[in-house]
């Protein structure tokens, strides 16, 4: 299985707060950036395993969609201990949605908190803090991962079928029809990870899945309540990005 290292530009805590607060401020009515200390994470609504999402941070990117589409390879199967190893983290913490989740140590210290309500731009709030990065940064890559809680309105989601496609599917519009899509609900407990820009492994640039404590789940797409939705958030920057497996054929479709 190949595996390529990648060192992230990773600027400091409070220059992102900077950059973010900056950036958010054109997607969304109030909008809040800080460095704090990591809360408690095992506690609601968040329930992880660890207390916080600090130490050795990096992001691996394993696979990727062209081994969904057209048509599944079901011989790509990923034994995530394997993939800890395989990113010199043994034991680590991952959290984020499948195909590029986010390692950390678990320690409690410090890190951004975001806090964003009543969205008056067009961007989501994980394309909108990419996006900033992006353009303020520009060929200089700087990926994050973290968490984030809905604590108000709905969201615009995803399933995928309880079974793979039998068709090939081989456009945005095809993959669109043969998954479910739903609108759920907060509060709801979000896994996002996010890369300013591609440096050439043919990443997801930006990905994230959500679980809630009442039943509801899924890929997040955005909200459909901007004049009440409420984001809170704690992030990090990835030190690392691990590219495993990458797909030799590729295609851009069903990354939405």
């Amino acid at each position: 299985m190949t595996c390529a290292e990648y060192s992230f530009h990773v600027p400091s805590l409070e220059e992102l707060v900077g950059v973010l607060q900056k950036g958010l401020k054109d997607n969304f009515a109030d909008v809040q950036v800080s460095v704090v200390d990591c809360p408690d994470l095992t506690k609601q609504p968040f329930t992880f395993p660890v207390r916080g999402i600090c130490g050795k941070t990096r992001i691996a990117e394993v696979g990727g969609v062209p081994y969904l589409m057209p048509l599944v390879n079901k011989t790509k199967v990923y034994d995530l201990n394997k993939i800890a190893k395989e990113i010199k983290l043994p034991g680590a913490f991952i959290l984020g949605a499948g195909a590029g989740p986010f390692q950390t140590l678990g320690f409690n210290s410090e890190v951004i908190e975001v806090k964003a309500k009543r969205r008056t731009g067009k961007l989501n709030f994980v394309t909108c803090m990419r996006q900033t990065l992006e353009n303020h940064y520009g060929d200089k890559p700087v990926g994050m991962g973290g968490t984030f809680v809905i604590q108000k309105g709905k969201v615009k989601s995803h399933i995928m079928p309880a079974e793979f496609s039998s068709c090939p599917l081989n456009s945005d519009e095809e993959v669109n029809k043969w998954l479910h899509f739903y609108e759920m609900k907060a509060p709801l407990v979000c896994l996002p990870v996010f890369v300013s820009r591609d440096p050439g492994f043919d990443l997801r640039l930006e990905h994230t899945h959500f679980f809630s404590h009442h039943g509801e789940g899924g890929h997040y797409h955005y909200d459909t309540t901007p004049d009440i939705v409420e984001y809170l958030g704690y992030f990090l920057p990835a030190e690392f990005l691990y590219r495993i497996d990458q797909p030799k054929e590729t295609h851009s479709f069903g990354r939405d």
